[in-house]
C-alpha cells in the first residue's frame, strides 16, 4: 500500500508549531512508501478545508523525480527545486511552503501525495487546479497524511 507519513507529526495529530506561522514555517519532512510500477513523478498538495473563506491552500509541488522516497525538512520557498520539481502558486500568493497560521479554532491540513505515469508541463506559476487538471488520468495511487494545528490563545 501507497503510504505517506512524517517524523514530525503522525496522522490526525498535531503539527509542531516549527512547521507553521508561529514558528519558522518551515515545511515539514515527508516520507513515503514504494510507489506503483510505471510511476514517471510525484505532485504533492498541501490545503485546508476548514479555511473560512474556503479550501486554502499551503504547498503545491510537483514533477518529483520518480526516485524520490522523501523530502527533507525545510525545502527552499524556489519556483524550481535543484532536482528539477516545481513549486506552484500557493493561496499565499508564492510558490513553496506557506504553514498552517488558523485563525481561529483547530484547522485540518492535508497533505496529498499523488504517484503519476507522467511528468508534467505546467505554466511557472501553476495552482492547485491547474495541477488537477493536468494530473486527470494519470493518477496511479494516492497517499494522505492529515496534522491538525491551533494557534494558542485562538
Amino acid at each position: 500500500m501507497f503510504a505517506l507519513t512524517s517524523p514530525a507529526f503522525t496522522d490526525s495529530q498535531s503539527i509542531p508549531a516549527v512547521y507553521t506561522c508561529d514558528g519558522r514555517d518551515l515545511s515539514p519532512p515527508l516520507s513515503w512508501s514504494e510507489p506503483p510500477p510505471g510511476t514517471k513523478s510525484f505532485a504533492l498538495i498541501s490545503d485546508d478545508p476548514d479555511a473560512p473563506a474556503g479550501t486554502w491552500v499551503h504547498w503545491v509541488l510537483y514533477n518529483l523525480p520518480p526516485s524520490t522516497r522523501s523530502l527533507k525538512e525545510g525545502l527552499p520557498t524556489a519556483a524550481q527545486l535543484p532536482d528539477g520539481a516545481r513549486q506552484g502558486m500557493t493561496d499565499f500568493g508564492r510558490a513553496g511552503y506557506g504553514g498552517p497560521c488558523p485563525p481561529s479554532g483547530t484547522h485540518r491540513y492535508y497533505f496529498t501525495l499523488y504517484a503519476l505515469d507522467t511528468a508534467l508541463t505546467l505554466k511557472a506559476d501553476a495552482a492547485k487546479r491547474d495541477l488537477e487538471a493536468a494530473m486527470s488520468g494519470h493518477t496511479l495511487a494516492r497517499a494522505q497524511l492529515m496534522g491538525t494545528y491551533r494557534r494558542k490563545g485562538r
